[in-house]
């Protein structure tokens, strides 16, 4: 560590480097308010649907580490994050193309594994970029900017759909075939998320390896112990365990969905003994090493993240079947209820969006008067009470109120915690450790995939509603849970406003 500071930047420069992230939340938007809607058109039914879209968290688990730990070791006359960005726009963009004009449901599926994992690609070195180009003291500041225009390109994307069938475009189609109002909405959105990208690529800089080092704020972080006895027998047991599970679910015939949890368990245990296996001075094993190693902080807000996440994917997958069956009466894909329920989704999550972008302005506000964690725990409380009111109102208006609070988690989800985490992480490891934290937001969207399925199924009544319900309580659980994170010494709450005056 070094006394030498990271220099400050200005609005304008803030606002340069975190523009990109509107056009990703483009992408991400869009598939969220309408995968859903793909899969049930092509023929999905309501239980298989959350392990359709199990390709979302998966890719996020797999590509945003590697892409992580590749770019901390990147440097080329693009920089250390930008050529990432470029790549994973131009792959995002030709999936957006593609998406909505998917024959058949394993196409459609196939589609959204390449989608997510292309915006994986660019939004992992996003995160890490904050933390290479500003102080500490900023990055609450960089994170809620990032927050703002994930707010404001949502509200766009999640819209599109419902202005264009204003607009006199056709929001029906044959059975089978997507809504031109849909297709449309992916066409415009992979436009504008290559050039919401391209215009950060070309209007930052970034500082090289070297200087990032000199200028780190964090502490050294000390490798852990190992009793290399006590990890091969974890390993064991955790490959023994997962096997058993999955051989047990489809012995009994119990809900498939539910050996991904068993798979999980597996895949930590291989990865424990693999790592006992190989040397250290390759990917896999720096990587590993790293999660072994990660600061104390990381773990508490891994809580934290573990609710928030199983709260939000249960919103995204369940809202569109809760909405038009609740309070539009219909769960015929092709009907004329259905599709202008599933159009209101589309403004239900635009709304929350918009105040999400709303609320980036105001939590660096509550951020300095009560510090990181009240302000999360607020928030996503507000979040709580947004999900479970779905179960009261009956008219849809009504639901623009839930999106209020929900407004507000999803704003302080995306910023909060990596403050939280601000002054945690050294320079030459932020891209992994960012790619690892992604890790704390993939598992509890895995969990949610495999689980809520079953749970919808078996005690739940099979009403989409009751899911939302649970994403409710799981974000009240979350707000609970960060009071056990403790504050970063270099929290930024008295210069958390800087970036946004």
């Amino acid at each position: 560590m070094t006394s030498a500071a990271k220099p400050a930047l200005s609005f304008w420069q803030i606002w340069n480097m975190c523009f990109g992230f509107l056009g990703i939340q483009f992408g991400f938007a869009l598939q969220n308010a309408n995968a859903s809607r793909i899969f049930q058109t092509l023929g999905a039914e309501m239980d298989d649907i959350p392990m359709l879209w199990i390709a979302a968290p998966l890719t996020g688990l797999i590509v945003q580490p590697i892409v992580g730990y590749l770019s901390d070791r990147t440097w080329t006359g693009l920089g250390r994050r930008r050529p990432y960005f470029l790549i994973g726009a131009l792959l995002s963009t030709l999936a957006l193309f593609v998406m909505p004009n998917s024959p058949v449901l394993w196409v459609a599926a196939g589609t959204l594994w390449i989608l997510d994992a292309s915006i994986n690609i660019s939004m992992e070195p996003f995160r890490a970029f904050v933390g290479d180009q500003l102080p500490a003291r900023q990055r609450a500041s960089g994170y809620a900017m990032q927050s703002f225009f994930i707010g404001v390109g949502a509200v766009v994307a999640s819209l599109l759909p419902y202005l264009l069938e204003h607009l006199g475009v056709a929001n029906t189609a044959a059975p089978g075939e997507v809504p031109a109002t849909v297709r449309y909405a992916f066409y415009a959105g992979g436009a504008v998320l290559l050039a919401a990208v391209g215009w950060t690529i070309v209007s930052t800089r970034e500082y090289p390896p070297e200087l990032n080092a000199r200028w780190d704020e964090a502490p050294t972080l000390a490798r852990r112990p190992r009793n290399q006895g006590l990890l091969r027998a974890i390993g064991i047991a955790c490959v023994l365990l997962g096997a058993g599970a999955v051989f047990t679910i489809l012995h009994y015939g119990f809900d498939k969905a539910l050996t991904v949890l068993g798979g999980m368990i597996a895949a930590l245990g291989i990865a424990v003994l693999l790592r006992q296996q190989v040397g250290g001075d390759n990917a896999f094993a720096r990587i590993v090493d790293d999660l072994y190693d990660m600061p104390w902080t990381m773990v508490q807000l891994a809580v934290v993240q573990f609710f928030s996440w199983f709260a939000l994917f249960a919103m995204w997958i369940y809202t569109t079947g809760a909405v038009t069956e609740v309070h539009f009466g219909s769960t015929d894909t092709g009907s004329a209820a259905y599709n202008a329920g599933a159009n209101w989704v589309g403004v239900l999550f635009a709304a929350y969006n918009g105040f999400a972008a709303l609320a980036a302005i105001v939590i660096p506000l509550m951020v300095r008067a009560w510090g990181l964690r009240i302000s999360h725990l607020v928030n996503v409380g507000l979040g709580g009470l947004g999900l479970l009111s779905f179960l009261w109102f009956r008219d849809p208006h009504w639901l623009l109120l839930s999106m209020v609070g929900v407004g507000f988690a999803w704003a302080s989800i995306l910023s909060l915690p990596y403050a939280l985490l601000s002054d945690s992480l050294p320079a030459g490891k932020m891209g992994v450790y960012m790619g690892i934290f992604n890790f704390f937001i993939v598992i509890p969207q895995l969990v949610a995939a495999s689980l809520l399925g079953f749970l919808l199924k078996q005690f739940l009544g099979g009403a989409p509603i009751n899911a939302l319900a649970v994403g409710g309580v799981s974000l009240l659980v979350a707000g609970l849970c960060v009071l056990w994170v403790r504050e970063p010494r270099i929290a930024g709450a008295a210069t958390a406003t800087e970036a946004l005056r």
